[in-house]
């Protein structure tokens, strides 16, 4: 007989997969400043709910659905509150062990994907965040999201064309120079 699957400590589910929320939060567009607290909300939600209990979702995809959820409540809180959000995060995903010119042209193409999933609805970059840059299953997200698989397929196909026009833009797009961020002088 099989043995049912331990649930996983909220404490264990932070320790191991703490990053991992930061991370969506930015790719999903939270506030830089206000990542911090998102994680710790997304697991004050998963301590209300006594941990993870194993099923058909996979830990990643039930913290995916939380922080989705976390990050819509945040971003209506922002509207509300009349705040505007500042350019995400994304210097800090270059490597340290990049050239220069390496580092420059992959702040620069995160730069470009950052702006590109600007042009997204929130439910279209939460489907494209989930599948293209977490990796998930398209049922997974369907189930997570409470959408069909069909939706998802819909949103994704949008979302990717969307996604390309507005990166392949900000290609052929002169920028004016702007003064490099702490975290991008480190990396360059």
């Amino acid at each position: 007989m099989e043995q049912p699957e331990v649930p996983i400590s909220t404490e264990a589910l932070f320790q191991e997969h703490a990053y991992f929320v930061a991370r969506f939060l930015a790719r999903l567009g939270a506030d830089p400043q206000d990542i911090a607290d998102l994680v710790q909300e997304v697991f004050l939600v998963v301590h209300a709910h006594g941990g993870y209990r194993p099923g058909p979702a996979r830990p990643t995809t039930w913290l995916g659905t939380i922080a989705v959820r976390v990050a819509q409540g945040a971003r209506k809180a922002r509207r509300r509150g009349g705040v505007t959000g500042s350019e995400t995060v994304i210097a800090s995903a270059v490597s340290d062990d990049a050239t220069p010119l390496e580092a420059a042209v992959a702040v620069q193409d995160l730069r470009r994907l950052a702006a590109a999933l600007d042009v997204l609805d929130f439910a279209h970059r939460a489907v494209f965040v989930m599948y293209e840059l977490e990796g998930e299953p398209r049922e997974a997200i369907a189930q997570a999201l409470d959408i069909p698989v069909g939706t998802v397929d819909s949103r994704l196909h949008t979302a990717r064309r969307k996604v390309k026009e507005a990166f392949e833009r900000a290609e052929t797009t002169p920028h004016a120079p702007r003064p490099l961020s702490a975290l991008e002088r480190r990396a360059g």
